[in-house]
């Protein structure tokens, strides 16, 4: 018998077993009432290990079913779930999700998309399951070996944060009262390590991570481990500067969160709120000329494929942002109609959105910038949605004739987005995979530099 005991891989429900309850689900619907229904029944398994200075700390498994229901009583809309799929407690989350309707107020927005724009067919397949079938043990040795790595950098790395290796299995399908039932598996997989280091009374830590929906495509785990080393070790000394204005480098690592702050402004909800930056903008420049942003919801293997999206609208490849000019919104059918358009196809947020790497790889914009500060972390959540304007706390690294010169801390870089985005001077060819976005480092040709 194993040390530690081995987890089912298997998903807790079938794809037909799914499609089963999704059907049946819209059948009560119908019964109690509803004019249409939107249900989704997922499952899901999964399992965590971390280990820290080589003993086992946490071991987490997850083994899930569920499903959700949206009815319409006209413009009247209900929710309800339950982990519960037999068919005495299907009946009374529909009941639920019904009751709930009954007492809300009318929504001209509300209701299920257009049919037309419904995917149909059976889509290909867009290589996104994956399993893991790690035992536990196979995972801790993993997760020993990563950290071993990390610490066996430099002596000066002292303590250690852990190793983490994780696999998270599942398979969704959605269906409606128009006619769409569909859905597919998907899987990712992903190796973390984060490690202190200490020299003189001063500590620092890093962290680096590896993720994929492949876990054969994954980064090799001691090369996880010993770039959280290096990472960890070549912040100590870290200094402040004194309050200037420079180019700011955001590194691969971090750079997709100036996207996210796009992408955020971009999209529906914010739009018909009136809390975004960008409003009236589409079909101006936003970005600076050589800005590039693609969406592209069928690349395979990638975390944000899908031809549907989350209420079963059919996905498109498109540019949101061409030679800088912005040229598309997020939106569901929902926040659409709210402001009299037509849906994108992003209920559930962006697809993979790319964007387009320039010439120079990290070394060489460093050298374009020839001085400025390298953000290698950002802290706080100082960002104004509506106004851009953009304050956060960072640390890095101070570059002067187009080379590192020494770690800094505790300064703040500020800004205004629109200014930042239309002052992108280069973005490189580092380009980082891990999410929904894909992009390089981003150099950015001023910003205040708070510090001393």
């Amino acid at each position: 018998m194993p040390d530690h005991p081995i987890a089912s891989t298997a998903l807790p429900l079938s794809s037909d077993g799914m499609a089963d309850v999704a059907r049946k689900c819209l059948e009560v619907a119908r019964e109690k009432g509803a004019t249409d229904a939107e249900v989704e029944v997922s499952a899901a398994v999964g399992q965590a290990v971390t280990v820290r200075r080589g003993e086992v700390e946490t071991v987490e498994y997850n083994r899930d079913k569920g499903l959700g229901i949206t009815v319409y009583l006209g413009a009247r809309r209900g929710n309800a779930s339950t982990s519960d799929l037999s068919p005495e407690a299907v009946a009374r989350t529909v009941e639920a999700a019904c009751a709930i309707a009954r007492h809300t107020a009318e929504d001209p927005a509300a209701g299920l998309p257009d049919a037309d724009r419904l995917y149909r067919g059976t889509p290909p397949d867009l290589d996104l399951y994956h399993p893991w079938n790690l035992t536990v043990d196979e995972a801790i040795e993993l997760a020993r070996r990563t950290e071993a790595a990390a610490l066996a950098v430099d002596k000066r790395i002292t303590n250690s944060e852990g190793a983490t290796i994780s696999s998270y299995d599942t398979d969704f399908i959605l269906a409606n009262s128009r006619g769409f039932l569909g859905g597919f598996p998907n899987s990712k997989a992903s190796i973390g390590c984060g490690v202190v280091a200490e020299e003189r009374g001063g500590m620092q830590r890093d962290y680096w991570y590896t993720t994929h929906r492949d876990w054969n495509r994954l980064d090799d785990a001691q090369a996880v481990g010993r770039i959280a080393g290096e990472r960890a070790v070549r912040r100590l000394g870290g200094r402040r500067v004194a309050t200037t204005e420079a180019p700011v480098l955001f590194d691969a690592n971090i750079a997709a969160s100036l996207i996210g702050h796009f992408v955020s402004a971009a999209s529906g909800s914010s739009l018909y709120r009136e809390s975004s930056f960008l409003i009236g903008k589409l079909g101006t420049q936003v970005f600076a000329p050589h800005v590039r942003i693609h969406e592209d919801p069928h690349l395979a293997g990638e975390m944000a494929s899908g031809y549907f999206d989350a209420e079963g609208v059919t996905t498109t490849a498109r540019d949101v942002v061409d030679a800088g000019v912005l040229t598309g919104w997020f939106l569901s059918s929902y926040s659409a109609r709210k402001l009299g358009l037509a849906t994108t196809g992003n209920a559930g947020g962006n697809h993979n959105l790319v964007v387009a790497p320039g010439e120079r790889d990290f070394e060489g914009l460093v050298a374009l910038m020839g001085r400025g500060l390298v953000v290698t972390e950002l802290m706080g959540q100082g960002v104004n949605p509506v106004t851009g304007d953009y304050s956060r706390g960072a640390a890095g690294f101070w570059v002067e004739d187009g080379a590192i010169q020494f770690p800094v801390e505790e300064v703040t870089i500020a800004g205004n987005l629109l200014d930042m985005y239309r002052g992108i001077a280069a973005v490189g060819r580092d380009v980082l995979v891990r999410g929904s976005k894909q992009c390089g480092s981003i150099l950015v040709d001023r910003m205040t530099i708070a510090g001393d």
